[in-house]
């Protein structure tokens, strides 16, 4: 059952469907039953920025993947090491932050794809220095055959890479970090300036034309997510479990307290700005 969905998702992006899916934090066990109430395809963990440790990333990824949910991790650092411990631990997806080099993009390959080969053996078979043997060939196309390799994009400098990069053979597509692309393009957190739109347009127009699948992390209002789906984004990672639970918390109790007429008191700083 688990092969079929994830190969699914994989022939879905590979094919350019629309994927859905959104971050999850939370490590509570009801919260996988309540996303599965969503609908979603995936759900992303990301262990960069968020402290989960190993066992409770392990957990999650079980979870979900029992519920028919790939779980989409991304590792702390583009660490090949990092990237085997995440799929050893249940993850079917793989996203490596701040990518940079094609060797950076080669070793995330060479961990999700070629896993468990590892060290200068692992080298030589990437560069084509040595052929794999077809009996090794077959075993590792089998045991990684449901493992997605995604390259983080969110620099400059990663941009100015960007077409050596996506034409690594077994990558199969990217997400953009729209925070640290912004910082790095200069203009932190403006993400209706004409600068940050062309870099999105830009990473995203590549991307598809290398026939690989792209989305961006916006936990900002859904017409974002429209935005770039119109411009060729097939993956939506839409926000996070924390702010959709304060968005939609904020949102409900606003409406309770202005029917009793409890307005918070920036609620009546905006009213009176209108």
């Amino acid at each position: 059952m688990e092969a079929s969905h994830t190969m699914g998702l994989l022939e879905k992006m590979k094919s350019g469907q629309n994927v859905y899916g959104t971050c999850i934090t939370s490590t509570a066990p009801m919260w996988p039953a309540a996303v599965k109430k969503t609908g979603v395809d995936f759900v992303f963990i990301d262990t960069e920025h968020v402290p989960l440790s190993r066992n409770e990333m392990a957990a999650l990824c079980q979870q979900f993947r029992s519920l028919d949910i790939t779980p989409i991790v991304r590792i702390p650092a583009p660490d090949a090491f990092l990237a085997c411990q995440a799929i050893d631990a249940g993850a079917l997806g793989v996203v490596a932050p701040y990518l940079e080099s094609t060797q950076q993009v080669l070793e995330l390959v060479g961990a999700t794809k070629y896993r468990p080969l590892k060290g200068e053996l692992l080298k030589k078979y990437l560069t084509g220095e040595l052929e794999i043997p077809v009996a090794v060939k077959d075993y590792v196309n089998s045991v990684n055959a449901s493992n997605i390799c995604i390259a983080n994009i969110e620099s400059v400098p990663a941009m100015e890479q960007l077409d050596v990069m996506l034409s690594v053979k077994g990558l199969d597509a990217v997400f953009i970090g729209p925070h640290d692309l912004s910082i790095s393009l200069g203009i932190p957190e403006q993400y209706d300036h004409p600068l940050f739109e062309e870099a999105v347009k830009t990473i995203i127009h590549k991307t598809r034309s290398h026939g690989l699948s792209i989305g961006i992390h916006f936990s900002l209002e859904p017409q974002r997510q429209i935005r770039w789906m119109k411009e060729g984004a097939n993956i939506v990672v839409h926000s996070f479990d924390v702010a959709l639970f304060t968005q939609r918390l904020r949102q409900d109790l606003d409406t309770i307290r202005a029917a009793a007429g409890d307005l918070r008191s920036n609620q009546k700083e905006e009213a009176l700005v209108i």
